[in-house]
């Protein structure tokens, strides 16, 4: 599993609008969403490609058999029909930007 760190000197400071204006150029449709503490999703798959990025708190990302906690400024490419499962991690809630390509 890759995991791509924000880069300042390419998108400037790292903002919901910055990050937002990343995927978008790459494609993606985005959605924004928060999960409070606790949060949890069990093994799924999406039809299509998509990428995580998380603008606040730390979220648990689990993929081809590899666990990895995304923190702010990170995001995370999955593939189309991947089984993944994802928790929100600590007693901070997760801003994410959910970008999706159809």
């Amino acid at each position: 599993m890759q995991v791509e760190k924000w880069d300042e000197d390419r998108w400037g400071p790292l903002s919901e609008e910055n990050m937002r204006r990343k995927l978008e150029a790459e494609g993606y449709a985005v959605a924004r969403y928060t999960y409070p503490p606790g949060t949890s999703f069990p093994d799924h798959t999406h039809p299509f490609d998509k990428k995580d990025g998380v603008l606040t708190g730390r979220f648990k990302i689990r993929m081809h058999g590899e666990e990895v906690i995304l923190e702010p400024g990170d995001v995370v490419a999955v593939p189309a029909h991947t089984v993944h499962s994802a928790e929100v991690v600590g007693e901070e809630p997760v801003v994410s930007l959910d970008a999706s390509k159809y």
